[in-house]
C-alpha cells in the first residue's frame, strides 16, 4: 500500500543509526535490552491487552488496573526480576492505578525519611507490597501551601503516641492517590503539635488506614472516592478522600530520621528545614524524563502518521504532498520532537544528582537539599506546562483523526495534564525558582571575592556578572553557543531587573524569571550532551543528533524574543562580526526553518529511536508500517455499537421520535 511505501521510504533517507540513537536515549544497550525484553513479556502477556479498555467503564478500568498490577507480581516471581525491573513493568502498563502511588510516592518517602527501628519492621513488607501505600498531603483547603496543612498530630507524653485528627471539612486529605479503595497504609502529612500546645510545622506519620484481614477501614477513619478527574483521565487510580477522628498510632510511627520528639516531648529538630520534602524531590525528579518520554509517544505518533497522510496539494510524482512537508506541519512537530531528547536526557541527568544527593542525605549530609529543591522545582514546571501543551500541539497536527480515540493522544493529553498541579502547581513552584536565584544572585554579589566556581550547576548564567559578553566575538546562529549566551544573558537580565525594581513587580514577572533561569541552566546542560555525542558517537548520527539539540535552542531563543527585544540583548545586524545582515529576529526564524528542513529527512529515524512498540504507543494513527487507514478501520469494528445493525433503544426512543414527526407530516400532505 501507498502509506506503507512512504514509511519505507522514509526510514531509507535517514542517516541516523536509530540503534546508536536508541543506546544513547537509553543509557546504553544493556538498559534498552533490558527494556526491550520486559516489553516482549508483557505485549505478548494477554493480562495486558489493550484493545477492549476504551469501552470499559470507570469500575472496569479500575478492576483491570488491579488485574494487570496483580500479574505483574506474579510475573515478578517467575522471571526474577529486581525492584527495578518490577517499577519498570509497571510503568509499561500505560494504565496508572492505585498500586502506581506506593512505588513512586509512598515506598521513596518511607525509605528516605523512616527511622531505622521503623524501616527494621516494615521495610519488607513495603518492598515486596505485603502492604500497600499512599501519600496524604494535599488537603480540600490546601495542597501547595504545605506550612498551612490543617492536619494535626498532637504528641501524648503520657501514652506514647501521636494523635491524627482532621478538626476541620477542609482539612480532609484530598486526590490521594490509591486511598479510595487500594492502600492498607499511608504516609500522612500533618502538623506537629507538641505537649506544650506548641506547633512544628508539617511532618510525615506512617498510618494503617485499612485491615490487613478483610481491608475494611479500621475505626476512626473515614475514607473514600472523590469521583471521575477531567476528560476522564487517570480512570483507573482511585483518588480519594481521607479524615481522621483522633486516631492514635505508636510515636515511633513518626518518620522521624531527621527529627524526633522525646519521649518526654521535646522536639529535636532537623538539620535541614525542607529535608522532609526528599519524597517529594524524588516524584519531581521522575517527572522530568518520565515527561520527555511522554510527549516523545504523542511526536512518534504524530510523525508518522503526518509521514504517510498525503493531503492538499499535488507533488513531483502528481500525489497529494505528505503533509509533514508543509511548513506549518513540520515547524511545529520538529520543535517538539527536539524537546522530547532534551527532556529524556535531563530526566536521566536529573535520576544521578538526585541520588548523589539521597546518598549523602541518609548519612546526614544536607548540602544538596537546596540545590536539587532549585533545580527540580524549575525543571517540573518547564517540562510540565511544555508537554501539555505539545501533546494538545501534536494531536491537534493529526487533523481530525487527532480527535479519535484511536489515536491515543486523547488519552495521553488526559493522563498528563494534571502533572502541572500536583506536586506543586507551577506557579507557586515559579515563586519557590524566584526565590532560589534571588538568594543566589545576593549571595554572588555580595560575596568579597565572587568566583565562578562558587556558583552551583542551576546559577552558571551568573558568570556572566564577572565576564560580560565580549561584544567583539563572533554571534552566528548556527553555532548553538551564541543560543546559550543569549539566555544566560536573558536570565542575568531578568534577575537583575527584578532586584532593582523588587517593589514594583509586574503580574508575570516570577513566572518569566523563573523559565529564564531554568532555560539558562538546560542551555547549559545541552552544550554538555553536545560534547558527549561529539566525543562519543559515529560522525553522521552525531550530526543529526547535534542538530536536533540546536534546534531546541533556537527554538527556545524564539519564544524568548519578547525578553531579548527588552532587554536589547538580540546582536544588531552585521555589527562585531555577526553573520546577520538585517533583522535578528527575522534571521532567528530563518535559521529555524533551515535547521527543520534539514533534520525533515531524520526525523522517522529520530522516532525509530524510541524504541516504541505498536503495543506501547497504542495508536491507530502512529503504527510502525504506516499503515493507518486500514489500522483504523479495523479499530472501528471493534466499538460495541457496531455489533448490531438496530440499536437497543429503537423501539423505545427512535421509533416513537418517527412516528410522531410522520404523524404530524401526514396533516400537510405529506407522503413517504
Amino acid at each position: 500500500m501507498a502509506m506503507t511505501l512512504d514509511m519505507r521510504r522514509a526510514r531509507s533517507q535517514t542517516d541516523v543509526d536509530v540503534a546508536i540513537a536508541r543506546d544513547f536515549l537509553y543509557g546504553n544497550r544493556e538498559k534498552w535490552e533490558e527494556h526491550n525484553e520486559l516489553v516482549k513479556i508483557m505485549c505478548e502477556d494477554p493480562t495486558f491487552d489493550k484493545s477492549q479498555r476504551l469501552y470499559m467503564s470507570r469500575s472496569g478500568r479500575y478492576n483491570n488496573g488491579l488485574r494487570m498490577m496483580n500479574r505483574i507480581h506474579e510475573l515478578q516471581d517467575k522471571h526474577g526480576w529486581s525492584s527495578h525491573q518490577m517499577t519498570k513493568a509497571a510503568s509499561l502498563m500505560d494504565e496508572p492505578t492505585g498500586f502506581h502511588l506506593h512505588l513512586v510516592a509512598f515506598e521513596p518517602v518511607m525509605r528516605s525519611q523512616a527511622s531505622p527501628k521503623l524501616l527494621a519492621r516494615y521495610e519488607a513488607l513495603v518492598r515486596n507490597r505485603g502492604i500497600l501505600g499512599c501519600y496524604l498531603q494535599t488537603e480540600l483547603a490546601h495542597g501547595s501551601n504545605v506550612s498551612s496543612l490543617e492536619t494535626t498530630a498532637t504528641y501524648l507524653p503520657q501514652t506514647k503516641e501521636i494523635e491524627i485528627n482532621s478538626p476541620t471539612p477542609t482539612s480532609s486529605k484530598w486526590w490521594v492517590g490509591g486511598a479510595a479503595r487500594t492502600a492498607t497504609h499511608g504516609v500522612v502529612q500533618a502538623k506537629l503539635i507538641l505537649p506544650n500546645g506548641r506547633d512544628v510545622g508539617p511532618h510525615l506519620f506512617f498510618v494503617q488506614l485499612r485491615s490487613l484481614e478483610d481491608h475494611h477501614v479500621l475505626p476512626g477513619i473515614t475514607l473514600g472516592e472523590i469521583g471521575p478527574k477531567a476528560m476522564n483521565g487517570n480512570t483507573a487510580v482511585d483518588n480519594g478522600f481521607a479524615r481522621f477522628d483522633h486516631v492514635k498510632i505508636p510515636a515511633e510511627n513518626m518518620l522521624s530520621k531527621f527529627s524526633q520528639v522525646t519521649e518526654d516531648g521535646r522536639y529535636i529538630r532537623p538539620p535541614h528545614a525542607k529535608i522532609s520534602y526528599g519524597g517529594m524531590l524524588y516524584i519531581r525528579s521522575s517527572m522530568v524524563s518520565s515527561g520527555g518520554w511522554t510527549v516523545a509517544k504523542a511526536v512518534t505518533v504524530a510523525i508518522r502518521y503526518a509521514t504517510v497522510r498525503r493531503q492538499g496539494n499535488q507533488d513531483s510524482g502528481g500525489l497529494e504532498r505528505q503533509i509533514i512537508t508543509y511548513p506549518s506541519v513540520y515547524n511545529r512537530l520538529l520543535p517538539i520532537l527536539a524537546r522530547s531528547y532534551v527532556f529524556i536526557l535531563l530526566g536521566r541527568s536529573l535520576e544521578k544528582a538526585f541520588a548523589e544527593m539521597a546518598e549523602r542525605l541518609s548519612n546526614g549530609d544536607t548540602t544538596l537539599l537546596a540545590e536539587m529543591h532549585a533545580t527540580t522545582s524549575g525543571l517540573k514546571v518547564l517540562v510540565s506546562t511544555s508537554c501539555a501543551q505539545d501533546i494538545e500541539t501534536v494531536r491537534r497536527a493529526l487533523g481530525g483523526h487527532g480527535y479519535s480515540a484511536y489515536s491515543g493522544l486523547g488519552r495521553l493529553y488526559a493522563d498528563y495534564v494534571p502533572a502541572a498541579t500536583y506536586e506543586g502547581d507551577n506557579f507557586v513552584l515559579d515563586l519557590q525558582v524566584v526565590r532560589a536565584a534571588l538568594k543566589a544572585y545576593s549571595r554572588f554579589v555580595s560575596a568579597e571575592k565572587p568566583s565562578i566556581c562558587n556558583l552551583s550547576p542551576s546559577t552558571q548564567y551568573l558568570h556572566l556578572l564577572l565576564e560580560p559578553v565580549v561584544e567583539t566575538n563572533a554571534f552566528s546562529w548556527q553555532d548553538p553557543g551564541s543560543c546559550v549566551n543569549l539566555l544566560e544573558q536573558r536570565a542575568v537580565s531578568l534577575l537583575r531587573d527584578l532586584v532593582l525594581h523588587d517593589s514594583d513587580r509586574d503580574a508575570s514577572v516570577e513566572e518569566r524569571v523563573s523559565r529564564a533561569v531554568t532555560e539558562a541552566f538546560v542551555a547549559e546542560q545541552i552544550m554538555a550532551y553536545i560534547g558527549d555525542i561529539q566525543n562519543g558517537l559515529p560522525e553522521k548520527s552525531a550530526e543529526v543528533l547535534r542538530d536536533l539539540l540546536h534546534l531546541y535552542l533556537l527554538t527556545t531563543v524564539e519564544l524568548s524574543l519578547a525578553d531579548l527585544l527588552s532587554f536589547h540583548l538580540l546582536p544588531l545586524p552585521g555589527a562585531h562580526g555577526t553573520d546577520i545582515s538585517g533583522d535578528a529576529s527575522r534571521e532567528l526564524r530563518k535559521a529555524v526553518q533551515r535547521l527543520c528542513l534539514k533534520l525533515l529527512p531524520q526525523t522517522i529515524g529520530l522516532t525509530d529511536a524510541f524504541g516504541f512498540t505498536d503495543w506501547e504507543l497504542d495508536s491507530a494513527l502512529g503504527v510502525f508500517d504506516g499503515n493507518v487507514y486500514e489500522t483504523l478501520w479495523n479499530k472501528v469494528q471493534t466499538e460495541p455499537l457496531n455489533e448490531s445493525e438496530v440499536p437497543d433503544g429503537y423501539k423505545e426512543y427512535i421509533k416513537p421520535v418517527l412516528l410522531r414527526g410522520q404523524r404530524m407530516a401526514a396533516k400537510y400532505g405529506a407522503k413517504l
